[in-house]
């Protein structure tokens, strides 16, 4: 699937409809990568940053360790902190 074809779905499930002009949709070269759109779901886990809006009351170590438990992952941390 085309990232514009993406797009387009995802708009359409949110009610939200705008004018886009499509200059050039992207190419996927086998020796360089894979289609971002046809990864297996095991491969953005393993390679992804999470952006989490934490909750007052747990600290940054335990929502962690909550990501790490419920991704089957076993490392997991956080980048500065999370503390508002």
């Amino acid at each position: 699937m085309k990232s514009f074809e993406q797009v387009e779905r995802i708009e359409r499930f949110c009610n939200y409809f705008n004018e886009w002009t499509v200059v050039k949709d992207e190419e996927i070269l086998k020796n360089y990568g894979e289609d971002p759109w046809n990864r297996e779901i095991s491969r953005y886990i393993s390679k992804s940053i999470i952006v989490l809006d934490k909750p007052p009351g747990p600290s940054s170590h335990q929502v962690a360790y909550w990501v790490k438990q419920l991704l089957g992952v076993q490392k997991a941390g956080h980048g500065g902190t999370l503390e508002s």
